[in-house]
């Protein structure tokens, strides 16, 4: 494999200028990359903060890492992988999934790696975007943001975190080299990645207290190894392949109906998760520490089958007393008891309704995307926000789901950008930008179709809803619903400018 260090281009100090920059090469920048690739559109940069692709996948690799949807649905439509070594993957595998997929379509040498966009502004007399980096400057017709949701993590404001003497580790910041033997472990939170950490390092620390807020809902985790007939199978016919991804898909969007329909439907998920727990949890006291009081589904659902023997493991503590302060050496919880501390790790999760990259996006009207979006995040078709002509947002305000694939969202949304790409193209347009009109119709679609979810009714307060309350984060109706939606760009709903002339036309 090539090194990465080696691809990165030599700017020298000029500022580069394509058709097309991509920020981020997660599965949102590599996936828009390939498509562009692939049709011919060749004129492209890709800007990566890090040393190498992968995004998420590449920043998370704490132990016990894993992806809670099935490989087959969680990877590329384009590129099936007929190896998978299990049916749910680790990060490791989909970390070499992505390097080799970005291998297999060329995308390396179109990367700038080390290029932390620190600034992207409108040039309206350019028609261009100017994007600062730490490698450099670049002016691109369109800019796609394909930083994600989950790229910048949320540290707790708790007080006396700074003074803490030992190690701190956020879990998308893991220290690979600290060795955890031995010692006296505390880890904040319980969702997604708390629950994969616990079990990993429970039985090589000295102890381990968990400290949590609000408990979550888990299920069973259906995993297995998949056998070498099975891989041959998929590698021998692919359509096989294809069709257990269709099956995937079809039985994860039945949950839908509980979610964002009929709450009750969820019901018989909420019996499997509190059979779960009875069975894995003899402790009445510590299983009703356990229980949530809010209706699953209205936080994320967590799989794990190891996650509760760990937590009742002797040498494990589940922590319910909210945390007054961090000492330098300790934490002292609100009921007054002090707990010796070695090492602190932070499963406190990501900025996810304050992007950080949108203080650094600043449109045509001299505002930042943060400044839009302070009352909340708007756009259309969750892609497109007015003010801001030629930007396009992968995974941007409602494209998140709490039941299936997120990479099935992203291929949706490639695709929508895809066709607005195509449209300038084929009608000579230098800019394209979508209207606050068609931006508030969609905001107001989004609002109605969440008013009766789960995740606004369900008696829960979750990183899906913004400050003020609002789903601006997950999409509340069936994925396939989405994906006719952007199909095809909704050409009615842009405002195009010719590259010949300087006034805006709107389509009839």
């Amino acid at each position: 494999m090539t090194s990465t260090l080696e691809n990165r281009p030599d700017t020298d100090g000029a500022v580069r200028t394509v058709r097309v920059a991509i920020i981020g090469t997660g599965f949102a920048g590599l996936g828009m990359a390939i498509a562009l690739r692939r049709r011919g559109e060749d004129d492209v940069v890709l800007l990566e903060r890090a040393d190498d692709v992968g995004g998420t996948w590449r920043d998370n690799h704490y132990p016990g890492a894993a992806c809670d949807v099935q490989s087959n649905l969680y990877s590329f439509s384009f590129a099936p992988n007929p190896d998978w070594p299990r049916s749910y993957s680790e990060q490791p595998e989909i970390q070499a999934y992505l390097l080799a997929t970005a291998d297999r379509y060329g995308i390396r040498e179109k990367c700038v790696f080390g290029a932390e966009v620190t600034g992207a502004r409108w040039d309206d007399a350019a028609r261009q975007w100017v994007v600062s980096t730490t490698a450099g400057e670049f002016r691109a017709t369109v800019l796609v943001s394909a930083a994600g949701a989950l790229a910048d993590p949320t540290y707790p404001d708790i007080p006396g975190l700074d003074s803490f003497a030992g190690t701190v580790m956020h879990s998308a910041r893991w220290d690979a080299d600290h060795d955890l033997t031995g010692e006296r472990v505390a880890v904040i939170g319980t969702g997604a990645s708390a629950i994969q950490i616990v079990p990993a390092i429970q039985p090589q620390v000295d102890s381990i207290a968990v400290y949590q807020r609000t408990p979550p809902w888990i299920v069973p985790r259906t995993d297995h190894p998949v056998k070498p007939w099975m891989q041959r199978l998929y590698r021998w016919l692919p359509g096989f392949q294809k069709l257990v991804r269709a099956f995937l898909y079809v039985v994860r969007e039945f949950l839908v109906v509980g979610m964002a329909k009929r709450r009750r439907f969820l019901q018989p998920v909420g019996r499997l998760a509190k059979a779960h727990l009875t069975r894995q949890v003899r402790d009445p006291k510590l299983r009703a520490a356990l229980t949530p009081d809010y209706t699953i589904g209205c936080k994320r659902i967590l799989i794990s089958n190891d996650y509760y023997p760990a937590v009742s493991a002797p040498n494990a503590e589940l922590v319910t007393a909210g945390i007054a302060e961090i000492r330098p050496h300790s934490i002292v919880t609100r009921d007054g008891l002090e707990r010796p501390t070695d090492t602190l790790v932070l499963a406190t999760g990501f900025h996810v309704t304050d992007l950080p990259i949108a203080e650094r996006i600043t449109g045509r009207e001299g505002r930042t995307l943060a400044e839009v979006w302070a009352d909340g995040m708007v756009s259309n078709r969750s892609t497109t926000v007015a003010g801001f002509p030629n930007l396009f947002l992968l995974v941007g305000p409602n494209v998140g789901v709490g039941h299936t694939s997120m990479v099935y969202m992203i291929e949706s949304q490639i695709a929508y950008v895809d066709d607005a790409l195509q449209t300038m193209a084929a009608e000579g347009l230098a800019v394209l930008e979508t209207t606050p009109e068609a931006q508030r119709a969609y905001r107001e679609l989004i609002a109605a179709k969440s008013k009766n979810t789960v995740w606004l009714a369900g008696g829960c307060a979750s990183w899906y809803l913004d400050s003020h309350g609002h789903n601006t984060t997950l999409w509340p109706d069936f994925t396939f619903r989405f994906r006719r939606m952007t199909r095809r760009l909704d050409r009615e709903n842009y405002v195009g400018t010719p590259a010949a002339e300087r006034t805006p036309e709107v389509a009839a």
